[in-house]
Formats: C-alpha cells, structure tokens, sequence
C-alpha cells in the first residue's frame, strides 16, 4: 500500500466514510489520480502536528518550577542549570538574558552563571532555550525568573568612629608586634561590630611588657563587660595594674630564689624523683605573687571608682595574664584567670594543647565573673584561678577574649581538643574565607595588621569586641 493510499484511508475513516469491498478500486483511483495533493497535505498536517507539539512542549517548560540560588553581594557565586536534571534532554541551545547588572555573567557552553555579585536586589531575568526541531533562525522561547541577590551582611553595619573627646576614649582598633626576649609577639584588639554600629567604644583592652633586667615576659587581656558603662576603663586599668606590679615587684632580687627552685624542680623531674617540696615552693611562690598582682588590679579600679564616685560594677571587666621566661632547662608559664577568656598554650608542633585557666561559665549558669567583684578572692575555688608549667619549649601561647573563642570555638568543651585548636591554627595560617593569613614568620613586620584584619571574620551573631595576643 502506497504511502498517499494509507494517509487517504485514515482520512476517510476519521470522517467515518465506510470502506468496503466495492470501494476499494474507486479509493485506490482516487488517490493515485491526487497524490501529489494528498502528499501534500499529509505533510501540512503533519508540520501543524509537529508544531503545536513544540509549542506544548515550551508550555511545559515554562510551567515546570525553576529557581536560581539567591546570590549575595561580594561573595563569589557560580550555579549550573543542569538541563538534564530538569528533564530538559530536547532543550539544544540555552542562554540567560537580564544579568547585566549583577556583575554576574553566564556561560551557554557550560551553562554556568558564575561571577561577583555587585548590585543587591530583585532582578528579573530570562532564561532563553531552543528545542529540538525548531528553526535555528526561530526566536528563542522565553521563561521569565526571579533572582535575588542579597545585600551583604557586613554592609548592613555601619562604623561610626567613637567619641575621641570622651574621658575614657580608646581606639577602636589596635594592634602591635614586638620582640619580646627571643620570642615575637604579635596582638590585635578590634572594635565589634556592635559597638561601631552605634559609635560606642572598644570595652576590650590588653597590655604587655618585657623585663630586661629579669627576663619576664608578662601579658595581659581584658574583657570589659558590655553591660557596665565604663567597661572601657575598667579593661584599661586592670591590664596597667598588672604591668606596674610586675614591673615593681620582679625584681631581680625577689626572683632569685624562685629561679632556683625551678632549677631543682626540673632536675628532680629529670631524675625521675620527688619534686613534692619543689612544687609546694612554685604553688606558693605562684599563688601569693599572682594573687597579690590580681588583688592589685581590684584595688586600682575600685580606687578609681570610689573618685568617680561611681559603683565598682560600672567598670566590670574579666582578666587574665600570664608570665613566662625562658630558663637553660625550660620556660615557666605561670597563669591567671577570671571571666570567659581563655589562655591556650600549644606545642609539640602544634599537636599538644594545654588550657591553662578554666573559663567562669557552667556552673554560673553562663554567668561571667569578674576582677571587679570582690567575691571572688573569698571563694573556696580562688587558688584553682591560678596555674604553673615548666616545658622545655612550646610553639604559642594565646590569650583571646570571647569575641574571638565564641565564633571559633563554639563551646568551652572544644578548648580541650587538639584538632579544634590546629583547626584555629590553620585558619590564622590563611584557611579562611578571606584567604587573609598571618605568617607567623618574625622576619615578616605585617603579622600584626594581618592579624587584626584576620579579626574582620563573619559570624552571625557574633559582634562583641576581638582581641587576641600570640607569643610564639
């Protein structure tokens, strides 16, 4: 049966024309006498088929859901619009239109929108695709899409410089290098974003010094409470505090004997004997030192309070300080704590961490003590503010506030853990985001800005104040 009979019998039977025997002939006539019409119109039919067959499928595509990831500002972006999952196997040809503006372009080879997101905003953009069958000359079919791009989160914080002729003015943000013996030592102390968005000032404060005629290093850290007005100068004091004791009290003189006995403590621990005399001297040579230094403190800010004739609580401020120096058989580290801020001292290549202080949180309820609460030289856990070590080398010892430990750490817990502290390591070393790293080389005299834009770090949610001293 020729092609035009077959097409010329459905045609009848579509209009319900009964084929009988007697038919037959007079059929087959016809259509060899019209085939080219009946070609014709068969191919007609089937184009108008083909047609409305292409324009459902677009309808299809059109109706089918389909959304881009949201973008945000500054923060590199790339999404493939995988066809092939989208059932889209007949699409031949892609394209997207309306990303002028973005700062984003897209890749038809590779189907990737990839770029830089400048403008925040609702964009409406078209995604453009040629199926299968249709005219390569023919319009390209059109789906209109939604695609937002948020604003940057950091760009929502203003940074309203503070008050310069205010009494207790500090920088906003600081920070230093120095040698300190034959160790560097590099600290940063930045503003938070929540005290830049309203202009107020830096609560955060530390201080430092190398004692020539002994060779003590001591460094101190404070948090100054957000809650207390003059937090600000609470912080300050209490790091100066720290500093004009040690400087008037390790003298030379007054060490001499304490040097000594680290000597022999060390031998004994060589020798594998009992350093049970040794390191009842060192606890009581640690405590009443350490103590009187943090006492001190107290005394200063409440002595400053009363002339201001202001409660002590107004300046609230959690410390911590350590000393070290560097004997032939090892260093002493001798340590210091109230509050939530934590002094980590890793070695071994990084791959031993010892705390050395324990954080005033838990058993408060989340509640941080501070050196300006005279409570705290009267509880029965005061002596465990206090701690020792003698080793015979380390890599860092870091003293941070919470605005560092909270992003980084998360959980008190986590300050015990090697890997969280090497984790915290590598992203100082430059595994960040930002790609922002700090040599750690002493040769290198940008550590410390380094550091303090390092500081610049995202964390939802946390924007106290950051400051983080390292001695390596």
């Amino acid at each position: 049966m020729t092609p035009e009979l077959s097409f010329f019998k459905d045609l009848l039977a579509q209009h319900n024309f009964e084929i009988t025997d007697t038919k037959v002939s007079l059929i087959e006539q016809f259509a060899e006498e019209n085939k080219e019409e009946l070609d014709l119109l068969n191919t007609q039919i089937t184009l108008l088929v083909d047609t409305f067959k292409l324009r459902n499928r677009v309808k299809d595509i059109n109706d089918q859901w389909m959304a881009f990831p949201n973008a945000t500002v500054g923060k590199s972006y790339e999404n493939h619009i995988d066809i092939k999952v989208l059932g889209w196997h007949d699409i031949v040809y892609t394209n997207v239109y309306g990303l002028e503006n973005t700062g984003l372009t897209y890749n038809n080879e590779t189907e990737v929108i990839s770029g830089m997101p400048e403008n925040a905003g609702d964009f409406n953009i078209t995604f453009e695709y040629r199926l299968k069958g249709e005219n390569e000359k023919s319009a390209l079919n059109q789906k209109k899409l939604n695609f937002i791009v948020n604003p940057n989160p950091r760009s929502l914080w203003k940074d309203i410089p503070s008050d310069t002729q205010d009494s207790f003015w500090k920088e906003d943000n600081i920070h230093e290098q120095q040698n300190l013996g034959d160790r560097t030592f590099i600290v940063a102390s930045k503003r938070g974003r929540s005290h830049a968005n309203v202009g107020s000032f830096r609560d955060d404060d530390y201080a430092y010094n190398y004692m020539v005629e002994t060779g003590w290093t001591v460094i101190c850290v404070a948090d100054g409470a957000g809650s207390a007005p003059l937090a600000r100068q609470g912080s300050r004091i209490a790091c100066e505090a720290i500093i004009n004791y040690f400087e008037t009290v390790f003298t030379s003189d007054h060490l001499d004997e304490f040097g000594k006995t680290l000597e022999k403590h060390s031998i004994e621990k060589q020798n594998e004997e009992s350093t049970d005399e040794t390191s009842k001297s060192i606890s009581t040579f640690v405590l009443e030192n350490l103590s009187n230094a943090a006492r001190f403190a107290h005394d200063r800010i409440s002595e400053f309070a009363t002339k201001m004739e202001k409660p002590i609580k107004d300046f609230h401020s959690t410390l911590i300080f350590t000393l070290v120096k560097k004997y032939e058989f090892g260093n002493a580290i001798l340590t210091f704590g109230v509050g939530d801020c934590p002094i980590g001292l890793l070695n071994n290549g990084a791959s031993q961490i010892k705390l050395m202080n324990w954080l005033d949180v838990g058993e408060f309820g989340g509640g941080t003590r501070f050196i300006t609460m005279p409570e705290i030289f009267e509880s029965t856990k005061y002596n465990t503010r206090f701690a020792f070590t003698l080793k015979e080398d380390f890599d860092y010892l870091m003293l941070m506030t919470d605005g560092i430990y909270d992003p980084k750490f998360i959980v008190e817990a986590n300050l015990e853990k090697i890997e969280k502290w090497q984790e915290f390591l590598a992203d100082l070393k430059g595994n960040n985001e930002e790609g922002i790293a700090v040599s750690f080389d002493p040769e290198d005299n940008t550590m410390s800005e380094k550091l303090s834009l390092w500081m610049d770090f995202w964390s939802p949610g946390n924007h106290d104040d950051r400051t983080l001293a390292i001695l390596f």
